[in-house]
């Protein structure tokens, strides 16, 4: 047993639809979740700076003596996922494998779609993952950075959103698709506009939400687990941006209005504003 916390990063916002399942699941475990906000998407960004980035929140995680680490963010797993399980001595977990299993599971009509960062999209994590397990399904992959941006500006709710998701999905008609992984933990915000334009017929899998299994096991496996009569389990949430604008966000999400988020400048911010 160990009382020591989860860790879980993430480019932005989107990260906290795993913590949310994640705290439902593990009730007693306590929590230490960063979001990059300020160099948010990373969609969009370099293999090398995701790489950057990613190995200054896990330093941020390792520092507040995290047992495990959740990658939860898409782009970060299909980029660092390897490599960081090569480099650290804590189980590292990502959130692509679970809804890779899961739409496999669903599919009927051997069609799945995948909507994504365009980093994502280009490293086709998501298509070999399906198809090194299942060689007769077809991935249509689309980049979708704009749901990012209405996630983290908050406008996710909006009829500016409605619009723009109507927009990216309408190459997916008629493509025989049944089931759609939201492939970046940030779309599950967007769910409901997502699920109107695709009709009822088609299944979304929430890959973020299904990878709380996975942490479970593993805190099962390697013993690491938080005792179930342990109190007051703990959760504190930090970003790099508008702590504010995340709050906002954040609370709405997570259906609570007493958190707490604190903000933190990491070096390679400091570093790039000094360029």
């Amino acid at each position: 047993m160990s009382k020591k916390p989860i860790g879980l990063l993430d480019s932005g916002i989107g990260g906290l639809t795993v913590l949310k399942a994640a705290k439902k699941m593990l009730p007693h475990e306590s929590f230490v979740y960063i979001g990059d906000s300020a160099r948010n998407p990373y969609g969009n960004r370099t293999k090398e700076e995701i790489l950057s980035y990613t190995n200054e929140l896990v330093q941020f995680l390792l520092e507040q003596d995290v047992k495990m680490i959740v990658v939860a963010c898409n782009t970060a797993t299909a980029l660092t996922l390897d490599y960081l399980r090569e480099k650290l001595t804590v189980p590292v977990i990502g959130v692509i494998s679970a809804g890779s299993k899961e739409a496999i599971r669903l599919s009927t009509t051997k069609h799945v779609g995948v909507l994504a960062t365009q980093s994502t999209v280009d490293s086709k994590f998501y298509s070999q993952t399906i198809q090194a397990e299942a060689s007769d399904i077809e991935v249509r992959s689309i980049a979708c950075p704009e749901f990012v941006e209405l996630v983290e500006s908050n406008q996710h709710a909006t009829p500016v959103a409605q619009k723009v998701v109507s927009e990216k999905l309408a190459p997916l008609k008629n493509q025989s698709i049944d089931t759609l992984i939201l492939g970046c933990t940030h779309f599950p915000l967007l769910a409901d506009f997502i699920q109107k334009e695709v009709g009822s017929g088609v299944q979304l899998v929430d890959s973020g939400a299904l990878t709380v299994e996975y942490i479970k096991d593993t805190l099962e496996d390697l013993s690491i687990g938080a005792d179930k009569s342990s109190p007051d389990p703990s959760t504190k949430i930090y970003t790099t941006g508008d702590p504010e604008l995340f709050k906002a966000i954040a609370e709405d999400w997570m259906e609570s209005k007493s958190l707490e988020i604190e903000h933190i400048t990491l070096k390679g911010l400091i570093d790039s504003e000094r360029k």
